[in-house]
């Protein structure tokens, strides 16, 4: 059964501003085609872990993909395979994505298994899906008015385009520490969502936020 993968890599996990705005799109999916399971990966569990030495050398030694050490590898990588669609709430942190999202990237991006590489260049073995990342910032990370650099972007683009996924598309809410900023980003946020043709409400309306979010 085709899935939709909907990943939290905020420390709130569903509860932040991103996972709710995230949410909503999974909510059109849905209604769009019900047939469609939710699958929820908070990756806020995994802040304290890393890649383990056991898992370094079995990818160095060409151990096959059962192997004990690639079982969490295998297990994210899989949620990517069944998932017809994809959305990733993102805070950014420090410039870029947050340890919790790079460790999910570092066992998905195994060799030989989600991509493979000849003469130095990486191709995809995954397959492409549209993905939604929402990217949540204290200050103002895009356009003119951006105080910050923004390593998120490319570097996620870059990511995923290694595993074979190219049909990706960002919303930001940014400017979140100022009230007033939050409110406005909420709501162009809910309205490129709505407009989406992947990701958007099949009645062309943009939908009521179920809940309001301080996070």
């Amino acid at each position: 059964m085709a899935s939709i993968l909907s990943i939290h890599a905020s420390p709130h996990g569903a509860a932040s501003r991103g996972a709710t705005l995230a949410l909503q799109a999974v909510a059109n999916l849905q209604a769009a085609d019900p047939s469609l399971a939710l699958v929820e990966r908070d990756l806020s569990v995994l802040s304290h872990a890393n890649v383990p030495q056991a898992y370094s050398e079995a990818v160095l030694a060409q151990q096959p993909d059962d192997h004990a050490a690639f079982a969490l590898s295998e297990t994210l990588i899989s949620e990517v395979e069944d998932a017809a669609f994809i959305t990733i709430a993102t805070p950014m942190h420090n410039y870029t994505v947050p340890a919790c999202l790079k460790l999910w990237i570092d066992l998905v991006l195994r060799h030989r298994r989600s991509f493979a590489s000849a003469n130095g260049v990486k191709t995809g073995l995954l397959g492409d899906r549209p993905v939604l990342v929402v990217v949540t910032a204290g200050g103002l990370v895009t356009g003119p008015g951006a105080v910050q650099p923004n390593h998120l972007a490319g570097y996620l683009t870059d990511v995923l385009a290694t595993v074979g996924i190219s049909d990706v598309r960002f919303v930001y809410l940014e400017g979140l520490v100022n009230p007033v900023q939050a409110d406005i980003a909420m709501a162009q946020g809910i309205r490129m969502i709505s407009e989406d043709p992947a990701f958007g409400s099949r009645q062309g309306n943009p939908p009521a936020m179920a809940r309001a979010v301080n996070r």
